[in-house]
């Protein structure tokens, strides 16, 4: 078959790559819709307008073009991660504060896109988790799991305004997480054999949850398929997971959970594919990536089980952060002519 020139193609432009980002987000919102409610629409609408109001707000006091910045979709990247990252019934002011604080603090008080070395949407929910930690814990009940569901109606009364139906309390309506449970009913005596037996549970993870995680990596597939990220960090950080968690699995069942529920509880999968490929604050070199990865799968291991958070993706992603200033600088590959140990 014959090809004809010209061979060189048009780059990318940011707001294509974000975009493509924001839709392989679209399979996990619908399924977290479906085992939880619409509610989550009303934090990622909440996210995105706060988002694109901080940005207009700090271009204008830094004597930015707005045009290019707004519409490069960087902004509404980290609206949707930070608001899928929170309790649906979330209140309006929690959303608004941890997204305005990852836009203007996280993103533009070190230059802005680019420049930011930390991740803004998991600035952000770190900022809320440990500020505001007991509104970070009420999560919705899977459909079909509790005895009472709210309705669209009823679930914006209680982000807009506090309230609930007559005789409802929050505790009625939330449960903890998967990883949650499983730490909490593991301090109580319980094996992991005995916790999995709890209808929270589903086959690979948590009820709802799990397919929320397969809907993640449906996305993740496709980044990858349209080359929006490299396959290098996603597979790293999954394979050490699992690793680390069978070897702990096979070492003692009763008191570890098996690598496939490492895979599917909590935000594994979105770290995977959407948190730790971002390019900007993630390694740039080969064998940074490896290390990058693989230290983010060891810290999210490390405090879902021996940490006080249930879960590590977050914190991960913050603290490996911080070492890839370093981890570039030791993983930097040979100057092309250049023999070793010579100048």
């Amino acid at each position: 078959m014959m090809w004809s020139s010209p061979f060189v193609t048009q780059a990318t432009s940011v707001s294509q790559i974000m975009l493509r980002v924001l839709l392989a987000l679209i399979p996990g919102i619908a399924m977290y819709v479906w085992f939880f409610g619409p509610a989550v629409l009303v934090s990622i609408t909440l996210a995105s307008i706060t988002a694109l109001a901080t940005e207009a707000a700090m271009l204008k006091l830094r004597n930015r073009p707005l045009k290019p910045f707004l519409t490069d979709n960087s902004a509404l990247i980290t609206a949707w991660l930070l608001a899928l990252s929170l309790p649906a019934l979330a209140p309006w002011w929690l959303v608004v504060v941890g997204t305005a604080f990852a836009i203007a603090v996280s993103k533009h008080l070190y230059g802005g896109l680019g420049n930011n070395p930390f991740n803004p949407a998991m600035i952000g929910y770190a900022v809320l988790i440990i500020s505001f930690p007991a509104h970070m814990t009420h999560w919705l009940t899977p459909h079909g799991l509790g005895g009472i569901e709210l309705s669209f109606a009823q679930q914006l009364d209680y982000i807009f305004g506090g309230i609930l139906p007559s005789g409802l309390t929050l505790d009625a309506l939330t449960m903890a997480t998967p990883l949650d449970t499983l730490k909490t009913q593991l301090h109580l005596g319980l094996s992991v054999g005995d916790i999995r037996e709890m209808p929270i549970y589903g086959r690979l993870a948590g009820h709802g949850s799990e397919m929320v995680a397969i809907a993640y990596a449906i996305g993740g597939i496709y980044l990858l398929y349209t080359r929006v990220i490299n396959w290098l960090i996603p597979t790293t950080y999954l394979v050490t997971l699992f690793v680390i968690a069978g070897i702990f699995h096979l070492a003692d069942p009763v008191h570890y959970a098996a690598p496939l529920f490492h895979w599917f509880a909590g935000a594994a999968m979105l770290g995977a594919f959407f948190i730790f490929t971002d390019p900007v604050g993630g390694s740039t070199t080969f064998r940074g990536r490896i290390i990058y990865a693989a230290g983010a799968a060891l810290i999210t291991f490390l405090i879902r089980t021996f940490g006080s958070f249930p879960d590590g993706v977050a914190f991960a992603a913050l603290l490996m952060n911080i070492c890839v200033p370093l981890i570039d600088i030791w993983t930097q590959p040979k100057v092309f002519g250049k023999k070793g140990g010579g100048k």
